[in-house]
């Protein structure tokens, strides 16, 4: 579903945010085209992502143009770029928003939104207290494991690479991975491993590879614990950390281009049923913050609670 935009260059910036129908991305695409920026929102699911849609524009923000996207998809992504290349001709904002838990649910999101018996549940907890929450309605299995690293790193990866061309066209292009701070490298027990995520001036994409195929040959068969590998939710954080890596890697190869992470809180969203302190709002938020630092500034950089920080 296309809408009416501007096509002309200099028309205003151009952003593209994934997983932009609900959550913490459809609230960057309402604040980034409350901005002045006219938005590619899109989403996997045709009603859904036209709904959004719909919603944005019903606040009278015109600037938002609606795009099927699966991350997971080859196809998918270059339908996206060859569309984007046809409209636009460059992209000046790219917000890797699209995520997977890792886990499988005991409890629906859909039913876990809002319900009074979780509302109930969560009042008075503090933050460790809502992940303990969060911990027993879920349970670890190898296929939802494998679907947050192909969904979480190499999705994310592959989408970037993607429209690369389009972000070096622009005079000032930026990428923004919405990272967490569940994948610093301190949930990492293997001080080898850490240190090999750390070290960016060594690492190569290829040996990322051969770490995340590691990591699920141990979660397999059951070794993930004993290698050190992260424990709870250990694929959310092993696929954030991969892509707080490879991010700092880009930042080097691209030095054209702004390219950070940034942690945009414990939001109230699907991932994490609900159980979260933040509003999508405030999690937005701190992404469009980042999104929008002023040009030549810093890059391969983790951003939390609106600052600079550490990936450790």
């Amino acid at each position: 579903m296309e809408g009416a935009i501007s096509t002309s260059p200099g028309a205003s910036r151009i952003a593209v945010v994934t997983g932009g129908n609900k959550g913490i991305g459809l609230e960057v695409c309402r604040q980034l085209a409350g901005n002045g920026i006219t938005v590619v929102l899109t989403a996997r699911d045709e009603t859904r992502g036209a709904a959004a849609l719909e919603e944005l524009r019903a606040l009278g923000l015109s600037d938002v143009v609606f795009h099927l996207l699966d991350i997971t998809d080859a196809s998918s992504i270059a339908r996206l770029a060859g569309f984007l290349k046809a409209r636009f001709g460059r992209l000046d904002i790219l917000i890797n928003n699209a995520a997977f838990g890792g886990v499988e649910y005991a409890r629906g999101p859909a039913a876990a939104a809002g319900s009074v018996t979780s509302e109930e549940e969560l009042s008075g907890m503090d933050r460790d207290q809502r992940l303990e929450w969060l911990w027993r309605n879920t349970r670890e299995t190898y296929d939802a494991a494998k679907k947050g690293l192909l969904t979480n790193y190499y999705g994310t990866k592959h989408v970037i690479e993607a429209l690369l061309p389009l972000l070096r066209a622009s005079s000032d292009g930026r990428i923004v991975n919405v990272s967490s701070d569940f994948g610093l490298l301190r949930f990492f027990r293997n001080e080898e491993l850490k240190q090999e995520l750390h070290n960016v001036e060594k690492l190569t994409e290829g040996r990322l590879d051969e770490l995340l195929d590691a990591f699920l040959e141990d979660f397999e068969a059951g070794e993930a614990d004993a290698r050190g590998w992260p424990a709870a939710f250990a694929a959310y954080k092993v696929g954030k950390a991969a892509m707080n890596a490879y991010s700092r890697i880009l930042a080097a190869e691209q030095p054209t281009l702004r390219v950070n992470c940034v942690h945009p809180g414990y939001i109230k969203t699907d991932i994490t049923l609900r159980s979260g302190l933040l509003t999508p709002e405030e999690g937005a938020g701190n992404v469009v913050k980042v999104a929008l630092l002023p040009g030549g500034g810093v890059t391969g950089a983790f951003f939390e609670d609106g600052q600079e920080a550490s990936f450790v």
